[in-house]
């Protein structure tokens, strides 16, 4: 039986592969020293109406991970009527959480511009990561130093993020070259209070939907169960749903159609559309 869900799940992705148009390599930030790209995957039935966005930041610790690795996930949401963005970004040693930051929102002005020519509805546009890619969406919206609008972000979908409370963590568990952490985070304190998204909640965050893993790192459940518990006070309504499952699991359970996740997220942008 589970050999067969298998095959009939490869199945599902191939035939998802045709209702997808995939654009491959659009650059979003072009200078001499710096070529970022996202692939955009869209829904290819040709409709007069505009589609919600899903801005995808993969994770890896902030120095590993690309966004090839997530195709399925960008088709997936696709096939459901969703344009989908997975953009790259510059990972450790050769950026810090700073410039990783700057760029996911350097992706979400130049999706916000341009998204239309997509298909997509630049009125309704939602950010995603996954761990580390949960830290940089959240940072990247939430703090207003980033230059975003968050009028301009209908909601942030976290999928067992991690950092969102670096400071606590780093008190902890002090950074040193192993991960490239001393790169990515220093080993000021200040740093890490202003690198942690726990600490950027206003009344004008946008809507969250937050997932986590009761089996992920003990340190990423406890960052996100702080998180909710802090965010409540702006969003009494606020959805958590967490899952019996690892940290990498979270991610991998995209990659069958027929998730529920997909389920969730969508009802999560219906009762959330309206942006400015």
């Amino acid at each position: 039986m589970r050999l067969f869900s298998y095959f009939l799940g490869i199945l599902l992705l191939i035939c998802s592969s045709c209702a997808v148009t995939k654009h491959k390599n659009i650059p979003y930030v072009l200078t001499e020293n710096t070529d970022l790209t996202s692939h955009i995957f869209q829904p290819k039935k040709e409709t007069t109406k505009l589609h919600p966005v899903l801005i995808f930041v993969h994770g890896g610790n902030w120095n590993s991970g690309k966004k090839e690795t997530y195709g399925f996930l960008g088709r997936n949401f696709a096939k459901k009527g969703v344009v989908s963005v997975i953009p790259d970004y510059t990972l450790s040693p050769k950026a810090n959480y700073e410039k990783m930051t700057q760029e996911i929102a350097k992706n979400i002005v130049w999706v916000k511009k341009n998204i239309e020519n997509y298909g997509g509805n630049p009125q309704q546009i939602y950010v995603t990561g996954h761990s580390a890619g949960g830290h940089l969406v959240a940072l990247a919206v939430m703090n207003p130093k980033y230059g975003i609008d968050q009028n301009n972000i209908s909601g942030i979908i976290l999928n067992d993020a991690a950092g969102l409370d670096m400071f606590s963590y780093l008190q902890k568990n002090p950074p040193t070259s192993e991960n490239n952490y001393l790169t990515t985070w220093s080993n000021d304190p200040n740093t890490w209070e202003k690198a942690s998204p726990i600490n950027y909640m206003s009344e004008n965050t946008p809507s969250i939907l937050q997932y986590w893993g009761s089996k992920s790192y003990l340190s990423i459940i406890e960052a996100n169960q702080d998180f909710y518990n802090t965010l409540e006070e702006f969003q009494p309504n606020l959805e958590k749903i967490v899952l019996k499952k690892k940290h990498v699991p979270m991610v991998l359970q995209y990659i069958w159609p027929w998730s529920k996740r997909y389920d969730e997220i969508l009802h999560f942008m219906d009762t959330t559309k309206t942006s400015n």
